[in-house]
């Protein structure tokens, strides 16, 4: 695909980087030189300097002939994305996107609107770690989730602790049919590396698994992990930005307790204003002292989501040594979430994985339903709608020589939903749910066409 990425900051990098695995055509534009020159020795990609809204600039970076454009400039920059998405689909762009900041644009009237300008996906980096970190909270057991067919299948992540009964057993060591599995390990990350296991793969404490199970089965598999579900009832966020603020409202009224620590005085009263049942402390978050007089050590989870990814990571440390059951870190720095995972924060979130995902699904076949990139993985799970005579379709799973980098985990046939084994026969309209390694990307989709 040719794609054509307007603005070179953090997500436009990061999407740039996670497409070029994809041997994608990718041209970058971008206002500042220093920003295009660091690109240009990091990534294979051609690099335009100019304003994304230049008709001229467009046409340099051959945006009439895009299958892709994304308009990704900081959140800042809301209206430039607006109006670059806009002119690129009038010019010839096949599919269009763009980064905005009002939770408004996203109202489902102005949505329509926006269709009909011809942008075909607006996304709010924010609202959608706040949405996540939500999602987690809720599923408190897990460290991250995904759900197929509206719950019917899920995608769980969690760590193996000390204790666990999983510690030294192999995917065959389960006690159960190997025609009726009611989950399957798709993935193990381990020191930095994701492993694809076979049945003789042996699982080890402070492994992370990613397992897809059926949502009957999933409290059975927690009770393998060791971990046990939490009811939030108080909630304590470390920063009060526009993430910090809308998990405050999506918990203050189902909640007993809410909190939110702010280091700013003015965002402090402006949070006041906005937010009905949500306790407001200006402090600095950085200190263990005054988390530990702020009782956070009371709370069933913590949430750290300031500027910093450092002080994120750090206050979940410390909040996880006073006791606090769940804690959630936003970090920002790729480099820095496996480090998180390693210190025991519970749950790791990074914007640029997450919107990079949502966007990824759109260099993908018509065929696909979801793209889910994981943190703390190098691994996307997909899930694809089967065409009829697809290669998927003509023979057993064991028999069609999928790639090693890839692993087939559940089946969604309608009401029913199971988990795929080597004897499963796939057939057309089924909804697979694939997780895959990136190299084994372009393979996979042959066996969809």
């Amino acid at each position: 695909m040719k794609i054509v990425i307007a603005g070179a900051g953090e997500v436009g990098c990061h999407l740039a980087k996670m497409l070029s695995e994809g041997y994608h055509e990718i041209t970058i534009i971008d206002n500042d030189e220093e920003r295009l020159a660091l690109v240009s020795e990091s990534m294979d990609v051609l690099t335009v300097l100019g304003n994304p809204t230049s008709i001229k600039i467009l046409k340099s970076a051959g945006v009439e002939k895009a299958d892709l454009f994304v308009a990704v400039s900081p959140a800042k920059e809301q209206d430039i994305n607006i109006v670059a998405a806009i002119i690129a689909k009038k010019m010839g762009a096949k599919k269009v996107t763009a980064r905005i900041n009002d939770a408004e644009y996203l109202n489902y009237d102005n949505k329509l609107m926006f269709t009909e300008m011809g942008i075909d996906l607006l996304f709010y980096p924010e609202k959608i770690a706040a949405t996540e970190i939500g999602d987690l909270l809720k599923q408190s057991d897990v460290s991250e989730f995904v759900d197929f067919a509206r719950g019917q299948l899920q995608l769980i992540v969690f760590r193996i602790e000390e204790g666990s009964k999983m510690v030294n057993m192999t995917p065959a060591d389960f006690p159960y049919q190997a025609d009726n599995l009611p989950f399957r390990i798709v993935a193990i990350a381990r020191g930095g590396e994701t492993i694809i296991p076979h049945k003789d793969t042996q699982l080890k404490r402070g492994d992370m698994l990613h397992v897809v199970a059926k949502r009957e089965y999933v409290d059975e598999l927690m009770s393998w992990s060791g971990k046990e579900s939490l009811d939030i009832k108080r909630l304590t966020i470390l920063g009060g930005g526009r993430i910090g603020e809308m998990v405050a409202r999506q918990f203050e009224k189902s909640a007993e307790f809410v909190k939110i620590i702010e280091i700013n005085r003015e965002r402090c009263e402006l949070l006041s204003e906005n937010l009905d049942r949500t306790l407001i402390i200006n402090g600095d978050g950085r200190n263990s002292d005054f988390l530990y007089e702020e009782d956070v050590k009371s709370c069933d989870a913590f949430v750290a989501v300031t500027s910093s990814s450092e002080t994120n990571i750090l206050a979940c440390v410390a909040a996880k040594k006073m006791g606090v059951a769940k804690t959630i870190a936003e970090v920002e720095n790729i480099e820095y979430i496996k480090l998180a995972e390693g210190m025991g924060v519970d749950a790791v979130i990074n914007k640029k994985i997450i919107t990079a995902g949502r966007i990824f699904r759109f260099t993908m076949s018509t065929k696909v339903r979801t793209v889910k990139v994981i943190s703390g993985s190098d691994a996307e799970v997909i899930e694809y709608v089967v065409n009829p005579d697809s290669q998927i379709t003509r023979a057993a799973v064991k028999e069609l020589n999928f790639p090693k980098e890839a692993i087939i985990g559940g089946v969604i046939r309608g009401n029913e939903t199971f988990i795929a084994v080597g004897d499963t026969r796939i057939k057309p309209y089924d909804r697979v749910v694939i997780f895959a390694l990136p190299t084994a990307l372009g393979r996979i989709e042959k066996f969809f066409a």
